[in-house]
């Protein structure tokens, strides 16, 4: 049974899955009221007592990225004045996670940024999902608990008939891990896109490591966002002889020209999880089925709360 001193309440990025998180664990969702000011600036107000309670605040940084994460800091503040004893954010999707190292002189590393705002705030634990570069939780000096969607994954992938014509792909070769591990909950074998980004968002598709031919290929990465890289590699895959390529993502970022390369693409399905709240015309796209993380956030919030394990969730 969960305590009374737990509430949980939700920014304007993804109403949906916190209701969601909030029927699974059979609790009520937090009175609050959010409202933007004419000029942009938003104005948030608690609506019930938390003093001396656990605030969770349910939001993904995505687009409108600088809006909702400064949500989570005003909450994180009004929390705080209100005497919350400890004061989590709920980030399914960490947004400027791909900023976490210069990668040229004179850039900015904004993830270590966004990771300083939000403890100068003052939150106290950090929940997330397929953080993009796990090193980012080293830029903080709280708990961040990263957890994992590759079990829904390969839940949802082992109802395919024929796992012996299966074989997972990587996207690239930063992202082998994470195909490693849905290939080994699979078991099944990996290949390897081997590309090239000569500029952001822009991805060059040079080889293919490992023999695909006659194989539904798997793709697995952490975002999709214009699907260039995606669209690119379904292509690769196909001409090297596939018969299938199916991908799976935990964050559809889905930006820019998304939606038309998945339509023009010989992409069989994109599976991705309902992190980030999805426009209707990319659903419109008829190759998006998404897949609910509200009982994986459900547990994984439980259990901080309750002091349990969160890495036996995956074991």
């Amino acid at each position: 049974m969960i305590n009374k001193k737990l509430r949980l309440f939700s920014g304007t990025s993804n109403p949906p899955l916190t209701e969601a998180i909030c029927k699974h664990m059979g609790l009520p969702q937090g009175d609050m009221y959010i409202q933007r000011f004419s000029d942009g600036e938003i104005f948030m107000q608690v609506r019930e007592t938390i003093r001396g309670l656990d605030a969770f605040f349910i939001q993904s940084t995505s687009a409108p990225a600088n809006d909702n994460l400064m949500e989570v800091l005003i909450f994180i503040d009004a929390a705080k004045r209100a005497s919350a004893h400890n004061i989590c954010a709920v980030i399914p999707y960490f947004g400027y996670a791909r900023q976490d190292r210069k990668s040229a002189g004179r850039t900015p590393i904004s993830a270590k940024l966004v990771a300083d705002m939000l403890t100068t705030a003052g939150v106290t634990r950090i929940l997330t999902l397929d953080l993009h570069a796990t090193q980012i939780q080293g830029f903080f000096d709280i708990p961040v608990d990263n957890i994992f969607a590759a079990p829904l994954f390969a839940k949802d992938a082992a109802t395919i008939n024929n796992l012996d014509d299966v074989m997972v792909v990587s996207p690239d070769v930063g992202g082998v891990v994470r195909a490693r591990a849905l290939a080994s909950r699979l078991h099944v074998d990996m290949a390897i896109v081997d590309k090239r980004r000569p500029a952001p968002n822009v991805a060059k598709v040079m080889n293919i490591i490992g023999d695909v031919e006659g194989k539904h290929c798997i793709l697995i990465d952490d975002i999709v966002d214009t699907a260039g890289t995606l669209c690119n590699a379904v292509e690769a895959l196909l001409e090297r002889g596939a018969t299938r390529v199916s991908a799976y993502a935990t964050h559809g970022v889905l930006s820019g020209p998304a939606a038309e390369r998945l339509t023009a693409s010989g992409l069989h399905e994109l599976v991705i999880t309902d992190s980030i709240q999805q426009p209707e015309h990319i659903i419109a796209t008829g190759k998006v089925r998404t897949i609910s993380i509200a009982s994986l956030m459900g547990e994984a919030i439980s259990r901080i709360y309750d002091g349990r394990s969160i890495s036996s969730l995956y074991n």
